[in-house]
C-alpha cells in the first residue's frame, strides 16, 4: 500500500512538471533603460522562440526607463535577471552589501565615447585642446580616468545636460555620449559625421551591459542561470549576424520612439566597434568575463580614486557560466 501511495505521488508530481514546462516557466528580465538595439539579444530570444525552446522559459522583458528602477525590482524578488551597466556599478554593490552578481557581459567594450567636429580633434590627445560637455555621472567616473590617466582638466569640463545643441553651435566643444546615441543625433541634426572617440580604446576597459542575478538564485538554482545566460548568448548571435527583424519590431512595439534607422545605426556601430564580438570574445564566446579584466579595471579606478580600495571585488561576479563557446557557431564563417 505504501509503495502504491509513492508511485502516485510520483505520477502526480512528474504530471504537474510536465505541465508547467509546456506552460513555460515564468522568468522576468529587467533591462536599465527603453527598449533599443543595445538590448537586442534579449529581444532575439524571445522572438524566435530560444528562451523557451531551450530552456522551457516563457520570458518576459521589462524595460527600464527615467523614472523605473528595475535592479530595486530584483532585489524585492519580482525579477529573476536584470540588465546591469557596467563594473563600476558591480563594485558598488559590493561595497554596500548588496548580493548582486553578474553571470554574464554582453559588452565587452563599453561604448560610452566622446564626439568633437570634425578638423578640431583628429586624435584622443587633441580632445585636451577643446571644451568637453561631460556629465555629473561622467565626471565623478570616467573623467576622473581621463584627468589622471590622460592628462585631461576639470576647467575643461562644463556639465552636459543631454541636449546637443551647445555642441553643435560650437566646433571647439567636444561632448560625451553614447556610440549609437550622440553621434547618430549630430548626424540628423546637424548634417555630419562627428569624429567619434571610444573611451575603451583608451584603455577605460570596462565590461558593460552585464546580466545580473541574486546570490541566492545562483546559489539555489544554477542550472537556471545556466539556461539563461546561454540563451541570451545565443540571442546575441542571432541578433547580430541573422535575421533580427522580429526582434526590432518587439524592441519598436516597447519604445515608440525607436525607429527602424536608428536601429540599423546602433546595430552597425557595435559590430563595427566591436562592442559585443571582440577581445575575448572572439575565442570563448559573447558574454565572457575574465579575472584578469575585473581585476584591471578594479585597480585603475583605485588608483584614479573612483573606487575604494579593500573592496572584495571578486564577490561581484562569476565566471561559470560563461567563456564556453555558446553560440558561436551562430556566427557566419564569413
Amino acid at each position: 500500500m505504501p509503495f502504491k501511495s509513492t508511485v502516485s505521488a510520483a505520477a502526480v508530481l512528474a504530471l504537474g512538471a510536465g505541465l508547467a514546462q509546456a506552460e513555460g516557466e515564468k522568468v522576468v528580465f529587467g533591462t536599465n533603460w527603453l527598449a533599443q538595439a543595445e538590448h537586442g539579444g534579449f529581444y532575439q530570444s524571445v522572438a524566435d522562440g530560444t528562451y523557451k525552446a531551450d530552456c522551457g522559459f516563457d520570458v518576459e522583458i521589462i524595460p527600464g526607463g527615467p523614472q523605473v528602477n528595475n535592479r530595486a525590482l530584483m532585489l524585492a524578488g519580482r525579477m529573476d535577471f536584470h540588465m546591469g551597466g557596467d563594473l563600476l556599478q558591480a563594485f558598488s554593490a559590493v561595497e554596500e552589501g548588496i548580493p548582486v552578481v553578474n553571470v554574464a557581459a554582453i559588452f565587452q567594450k563599453h561604448p560610452q565615447v566622446i564626439v568633437a567636429h570634425p578638423g578640431e580633434a583628429e586624435t584622443w590627445e587633441d580632445l585636451k585642446n577643446l571644451t568637453l560637455l561631460i556629465g555629473d555621472n561622467g565626471y565623478q567616473s570616467y573623467y576622473q580616468w581621463m584627468i589622471k590617466a590622460h592628462g585631461f582638466t576639470a576647467e575643461q569640463r562644463q556639465p552636459y545636460t543631454f541636449n546637443p545643441a551647445p555642441f553643435l553651435a560650437d566646433k571647439r566643444v567636444g561632448m560625451q555620449g553614447y556610440l549609437s546615441s550622440e553621434p547618430y543625433l549630430v548626424t540628423k541634426e546637424g548634417g555630419f559625421e562627428p569624429n567619434v572617440f571610444l573611451i575603451a580604446d583608451a584603455g577605460y576597459a570596462s565590461y558593460a551591459t552585464t546580466i545580473e542575478t541574486m546570490a541566492e538564485t545562483i546559489a539555489t538554482n544554477p542550472e537556471k542561470v545556466q539556461c539563461f545566460v546561454d540563451a541570451s548568448i545565443k540571442g546575441w548571435y542571432n541578433y547580430l549576424y541573422n535575421d533580427s527583424a522580429a526582434a526590432d519590431a518587439l524592441i519598436m512595439a516597447a519604445n515608440p520612439e525607436m525607429t527602424a534607422d536608428k536601429i540599423a545605426y546602433a546595430k552597425d556601430k557595435m559590430k563595427a566597434w566591436g562592442i559585443v564580438d571582440s577581445g575575448d570574445a572572439l575565442e570563448k564566446g559573447i558574454g565572457v568575463m575574465t579575472d584578469e579584466m575585473v581585476g584591471n579595471f578594479y585597480k585603475l579606478m583605485v588608483d584614479t580614486g573612483v573606487v575604494k580600495d579593500g573592496i572584495d571585488w571578486k564577490a561581484s561576479y562569476t565566471t561559470q557560466f560563461v567563456g564556453k563557446g555558446v553560440g558561436m557557431d551562430l556566427k557566419p564563417a564569413n
